[in-house]
């Protein structure tokens, strides 16, 4: 199988790192002006649909039309999803507790550390996680069977969190459900629909890079980041963190998955042995 061009690659990989740095750092100055760090998570969508972009506007004349076209807009459609709803989620609030307990103890300046610790590290994991879209639209070969596959997990991956920030948010809405948690839906068969939606995503965007051993071997770090991230990281750790204190939340943990989507588990009666 014929490999990408070494040359198109690191050039893609150039543009794409400073696609992923100027939309972190008008995100700063933005947040500077705002007075509140928390836009930062909405540029984490903006940024991938971005480097999304700038990658079918450059490997024009060397990958596949058809593939190239498909990676680009289904990573614009999440990334640009993903951001319309934290957007619309944080209106109205002011600054994420996450940023305010980080920015009070940070030495120096505030704004300093905040632009090394959040805006450039999300900028290098932008790069970093977008690799199979980079390499993927410089593929020259046709879609594939793995490729399809991949496409079908990113759309049931885009399904399953969009219809779990939708059932969240009409969950939140009521005010009969103040101080409840949320375990209906999606939720009563996982903890984190929208984090193993995520999940479905990156890994489903990493098959339509592989269509060459050497493009599966570079970009499989993309996955992996992303799922450490959402299990061990920012994501499913410190949300649970936040979430201990709760009443209600031991017996929501006990019955529902963590992760992976599973029928809930059925209470057993007192004293019945296991």
């Amino acid at each position: 199988m014929t490999a990408v061009d070494t040359g198109a690659f690191v050039t893609l990989l150039a543009a794409s790192a400073g696609t992923a740095l100027a939309v972190m750092l008008v995100t700063f100055a933005l947040a500077l002006v705002k007075g509140v760090h928390r836009i930062v998570d909405v540029a984490w969508g903006v940024a991938f649909a971005a480097v999304a972009v700038v990658a079918w506007c450059l490997s024009a004349g060397y990958g596949d039309p058809v593939r190239r076209t498909a990676v680009a807009a289904a990573t614009v459609v999440w990334g640009l999803r993903l951001a319309v709803h934290i957007a619309r989620r944080g209106r109205g609030h002011g600054e994420d507790p996450r940023y305010a307990r980080m920015l009070a103890r940070a030495p120096g300046s505030p704004a300093l550390y905040a632009l090394r610790i959040v805006y450039l590290l999300q900028g290098a994991l932008v790069w970093l996680v977008s690799l199979p879209v980079q390499a993927a639209v410089l593929l020259p070969q046709p879609l594939g069977a793995t490729a399809l596959l991949g496409l079908a997990l990113w759309a049931a991956g885009l399904f399953f969190e969009a219809l779990g920030d939708h059932q969240l948010a009409r969950f939140k809405a009521d005010p009969a459900n103040k101080g409840r948690i949320m375990d209906r839906g999606l939720w009563a068969w996982t903890r984190h629909p929208n984090y193993f939606g995520d999940f479905l995503v990156w890994w489903g965007l990493y098959l339509t890079a592989c269509a060459t051993w050497q493009t599966a071997a570079v970009t499989v770090v993309s996955p992996l980041v992303m799922s450490a991230l959402l299990i061990k990281g920012s994501g499913k750790r410190l949300l649970e963190a936040h979430m201990a204190g709760r009443p209600g939340y031991a017996d929501y943990q006990a019955r529902t998955s963590g992760f992976l989507p599973r029928p809930p588990r059925v209470p057993r009666p007192a004293g019945r042995p296991r």
